[in-house]
Formats: structure tokens, C-alpha cells, sequence
């Protein structure tokens, strides 16, 4: 226990689920909105508060994501959920009032390929478009959120350039967003990028609320959170089973999978409001849906401290 609190990590985090938006969005089956539904509800029963429950884009750009309103209208209030969407655009968060969602998170890549590809337009046009759609989020009272894709690192260009990445966030914050999602989108971040990009946030804005999304692209998710939460961030978006990626960046697999995220913080003796067994249960659920085996590691193994019948094992012989 010395060790933990010498790390000084933070005594209680908080996770946003994203395997319904980031991970279902690069299934080419898509998957029944009364399914999703009943992986929302698993994910409630396990503890989960937080969910990114979809997108309001062109259905034609991301098809899994159609039934957005559907979905969310089914969804039980009752239970202290808390439901974001992303909306890149005005008519996007005017979708997302309507939907009676509790938050938006406004998104732009840091580089202007990713941007091209994920947006459609240049940064200069997504900065104006999220001018006008925080107008509407402002008239609506509607909380947003400033994400920044490709934020550690881009497939097409390389290393971010800070003052490019330090911009959008200047942006965010003079819109009226809550706080800054740092997206991991090709899972490009390495501990020390993470330690350089959370000190030039906090020398250029002060203690701004963060939000790390890791991806597992290259193994790197959980020591970059371990990083983030060595630098006081408490807050990380996850997904069930460790499903997901980025469909318009090449070779961007899955994001952290939640219950290696939550097996790791609860071993560090953060709280996280989640029943660990509870979640494999919604990870295995999503497993069986979507027909194969999914990344995560600890649905499969299990806490740390499970017990097996040594009977049962199989000894050596000779």
C-alpha cells in the first residue's frame, strides 16, 4: 500500500463507457437496437453512470449508429445514467436536445488529415462549426465536452504539433465546454507524450477538467493511464470488451478495454463505482452478440485473486 500512496494517485475515478459508440461504430453488422439496449442495461446493472451512448452524424457516414434517438429513448432515466452523445455540428447537437441527451462532445482532429478524413473540411472550418453548434448547445443548456482526435499522435503526419493541439483547446474552453477529451485514436501515445501534452495543458490553462481516451493499438492503454493518473487525471473513457477504433485512420484497433481499465484501478485502490464481476458478465454478453472473441484480458482471466478447484486441473505426468 506505501507504493500506491507514494504514486499519489487519485482515490476515486471515474469511467465513460464507449463501447456503444466508438466500438459498435466499426461493426459492419449492425447490431438491433433492443441488443444495445440490453448491453446498456448489463453495463447499469454492473455500475456504470457514464455512457457515450452514440453520435448524431450522417447515418450514411457511420450506419451502426442510425437508431441513436431509438436507442436512447429507451434507455431507463431512473437510474442515475448520464448520457453523452457526440455531434459534430449544430444540426448534430439540435438532434442531440431533441433526444434529451445530458451532454454533447463536440470533437476535432488535431491534424489536418485525420480532420479531412474524420470531418470532411479543414480545422479552421471545424473550429467555426463548433462555434455554431456551442451557440446551440448554450440556448439548449446543454453541457458540452471538447474532444481532440489524433491528440498524441497522427497516421498521416506524425507527431502533433502542440500549438496546433494547445488552439483547439483554447477554442473549447472559450465556447463554454466543461473540460477536454485528449483522444488516443490510433493509439499513438507513449507515457512520456502523455506526461508532455497533460503539462503543456495545465501551463497553458491551468487545472482544466481532462478526459484520456486510450486506445490499445500497440499495448501502450494501460501504461498510459497509469501515466495520466500519476498527473492527477481522474477521469478516462473505456470500452467494454476492448472494442472499437477509429474507421477513418488505417490500422486503429480497439480502445482499453473498461474491465482491464477498472481491474487495474481497483489493484491501485481507486474506487470507480463499478462492480468488476458484474461488467465481465456485460463484456461476455457483448461477446456473444457480436460472435467472436473480443480483446479485453481480464473478461477472460479474472480478478487477480480468483480461485480455481486445483481437482480439476490436469498434473503432470512423469
Amino acid at each position: 500500500m506505501s507504493s500506491i500512496q507514494a504514486c499519489n494517485y487519485p482515490a476515486l475515478i471515474r469511467f465513460t463507457e464507449v463501447g456503444l459508440r466508438d466500438g459498435l461504430q466499426m461493426e459492419s453488422v449492425f447490431v438491433p437496437t433492443e441488443t444495445k439496449l440490453e448491453l446498456v442495461k448489463a453495463l447499469i446493472r454492473a455500475g456504470v453512470r457514464y455512457l457515450e451512448i452514440s453520435s448524431f452524424v450522417s447515418p450514411r457516414a457511420v450506419p451502426q449508429l442510425r437508431d441513436a434517438e431509438a436507442l436512447i429513448s429507451a434507455i431507463p432515466r431512473d437510474s442515475g445514467v448520464h448520457l453523452a452523445a457526440l455531434a459534430p455540428n449544430r444540426r448534430g447537437v439540435q438532434r442531440a436536445v431533441d433526444a434529451r441527451v445530458d451532454s454533447v462532445v463536440l470533437f476535432v482532429s488535431a491534424s489536418e488529415s485525420h480532420n479531412g478524413k474524420n470531418l470532411n473540411c479543414e480545422i479552421a472550418r471545424s473550429l467555426d462549426n463548433i462555434g455554431e453548434a456551442a451557440q446551440a448547445a448554450r440556448e439548449a443548456s446543454m453541457p458540452m465536452q471538447g474532444a481532440i482526435a489524433v491528440a498524441f499522435g497522427c497516421p498521416f503526419e506524425g507527431e502533433i504539433d502542440p500549438d496546433a493541439l494547445l488552439r483547439i483547446a483554447e477554442r473549447y474552453l472559450e465556447i463554454g465546454c466543461e473540460g477536454i477529451t485528449l483522444g488516443d485514436t490510433t493509439g499513438m501515445a507513449t507515457p512520456l507524450i502523455v506526461q508532455q501534452t497533460l503539462m503543456r495543458l495545465r501551463q497553458a490553462f491551468g487545472p482544466v477538467p481532462v478526459t484520456a481516451h486510450f486506445h490499445n493499438t500497440r499495448g501502450m492503454a494501460l501504461a498510459n493511464m497509469l501515466e495520466a493518473l500519476r498527473m492527477g487525471v481522474t477521469s478516462f473513457e473505456s470500452s467494454l470488451g476492448g472494442i472499437g477504433g477509429c474507421p477513418f485512420a488505417p490500422g486503429a484497433t480497439g480502445n482499453v478495454s473498461t474491465e482491464d481499465a477498472v481491474h487495474m484501478a481497483h489493484h491501485l485502490g481507486i474506487e470507480t463505482g463499478i462492480d468488476l464481476d458484474l461488467l465481465i458478465q456485460a463484456a461476455l454478453q457483448l461477446e456473444a452478440v457480436l460472435g467472436r472473441p473480443l480483446p479485453g484480458q481480464v473478461m477472460r482471466a479474472g480478478d487477480r485473486l480468483r480461485r480455481y478447484a486445483i481437482e480439476a486441473q490436469v498434473a503432470a505426468v512423469g
